[in-house]
């Protein structure tokens, strides 16, 4: 009997434990919606509903993620299927960047494949190129033309000006056979920077996607699961910063980790706590070179001064010039073929033929598009960089952090502890504070508002010798 009695009283000890550790993470979701302004509490529609349930009268917040900065909170009733279908639709997708990321990797390469995808269709189901053949030539003959004019390029001649001798000069056309294969290329060009960051990042140890899915699935809405994967990630990036610490002594030693944290180009790796960012910054530069690049192909490509063709495009909508005048993207153009004939004393018959090219009618929406929509990835592009490239400087580092410690209440308004500069330069360091800003990219204020208090109580401990044997002493 007293073993039975041993077995109740732990199984009731493990259930106060459970609802203590559950109410925490209520406590503290309660406490991040309270802090949270006005202004950011309204506008992604931040709700905090309070459910009676059990014996007592309690509020119980579930956390639903949302494609917004922020997120918000609701219940779980009506909106379980509708979530369901968004996940569905978003399963697979990693998340392990920045919206500016995925406007190269994701969007400009999904558009650039259905371009691709509906040029092709028009060039190989129906007829790319009909030209107008002679009336004796039989259809053998006119299959014949229309394949080799494809085939061999066309030249376009206004049609005020006559048609040119053979011998004189002019330029041909010979971009639309190959705009299809153009398009996949540009659109593989565009997913290349993503491999090589996930190539790159893969290696550190830090699997962003993982992370946050796992603070974003549905999973997370149980206040017990959500605590546990908290306490999980913070123990895995505490290991991280840990094994990633240069542990070596000396004054050159100390210089080379004061320059690393005002200068990545110097001193720059795992053990400075920069390598995330300055791999991150170089992609990011990857990815503005490779869209100013692709201005400057589809140039050389097409043949024409395709860097400044929007502008063009406008100058030809407001003077009403068609085609005709502009000569880009023609419709009618020339071919030049030989035929020869048996017998008689010239055997070569040179015929010249006038050509409609209908695919021209979509391959100049579909350029105008393209160029407005590569200037337009392109200002984002630099945006985007921007915004990172301000993670460097420590000012902007230590107001990220502090912002969310005093949402938490952890530090007063206005205190700039050593404990606080501690947790920010040496225990987070750059790579630190770099993934928690990328997780707020893919997650919302709440996440990263609960990952950085658990990182600091986390910390803390290990100042206080709490648990002596987890990570390394950092002095202060």
């Amino acid at each position: 009997m007293p073993r039975f009695f041993q077995r109740q009283q732990s199984r009731t000890q493990q259930r106060v434990r459970e609802r203590e550790t559950g109410c925490r993470s209520i406590r503290r979701q309660a406490r991040i919606l309270h802090r949270l302004p006005s202004k950011v509490a309204g506008e992604p529609r931040v709700q905090q509903l309070r459910e009676q349930h059990g014996q007592g009268t309690g509020s119980h917040i579930r956390y639903v993620h949302s494609s917004s900065s922020l997120g918000f909170f609701t219940g779980i009733g009506g909106m379980s299927g509708f979530l369901d279908v968004l996940g569905k639709v978003g399963k697979g997708l990693r998340s392990d960047d920045d919206f500016f990321d995925r406007l190269s990797h994701r969007y400009t390469a999904i558009i650039f494949i259905v371009f691709a995808l509906v040029v092709s269709t028009k060039q190989y189901v129906g007829d790319p190129i009909t030209c107008w053949t002679p009336t004796h030539f039989t259809d053998a003959h006119e299959d014949y033309t229309n394949n080799y004019c494809w085939i061999k390029n066309t030249y376009y001649t206004a049609f005020d000006e006559r048609i040119p001798e053979k011998w004189e000069p002019h330029e041909h056309i010979g971009y639309y056979q190959w705009v299809p294969i153009v398009l996949m290329v540009q659109a593989l060009m565009f997913y290349i920077p993503c491999i090589v960051w996930r190539l790159l990042n893969g290696r550190t140890g830090v699997d962003m996607n993982t992370i946050v899915k796992s603070l974003s699935g549905n999973e997370s809405l149980n206040p017990d699961a959500r605590e546990g994967t908290i306490r999980y990630l913070v123990r895995h990036l505490d290991r991280y910063f840990d094994h990633q610490r240069d542990l070596s002594k000396g004054c050159f030693a100390n210089c080379k980790q004061l320059i690393s944290k005002h200068c990545i180009c110097l001193f720059c790796g795992r053990r400075y706590g920069n390598y995330l960012i300055a791999l991150y910054l170089i992609i990011k530069v990857i990815y503005l070179a490779n869209v100013i690049g692709q201005l400057f192909l589809l140039n050389a490509f097409l043949g024409t001064n395709y860097h400044i063709y929007g502008f063009e495009v406008i100058g030809d909508l407001m003077n009403k010039r068609s085609w005709k005048e502009s000569g880009q993207f023609p419709r009618v153009t020339l071919c030049d073929f030989e035929i020869r004939f048996l017998g008689g004393v010239s055997n070569i018959h040179r015929h010249t033929v006038q050509c409609v090219l209908p695919i021209n009618l979509f391959n100049e929406k579909i350029y105008i598009f393209i160029w407005f929509w590569l200037v337009f990835v392109s200002a984002a592009t630099v945006f985007g960089f921007l915004t990172w490239l301000s993670m460097l400087f420590q000012r902007e580092r230590r107001h990220y952090i502090r912002k969310y410690l005093k949402l938490m209440e952890r530090i007063e308004s206005n205190c700039d502890t050593k404990m606080t500069h501690a947790f920010i330069e040496k225990y987070l360091r750059q790579d630190g504070v770099f993934i928690l800003k990328l997780l707020g990219r893919n997650t919302n204020d709440v996440v990263v508002a609960e990952m950085i208090d658990a990182l600091w109580e986390y910390f803390t401990e290990q100042k206080r010798n709490i648990h002596p044997g987890n990570g390394t002493e950092i002095d202060v």
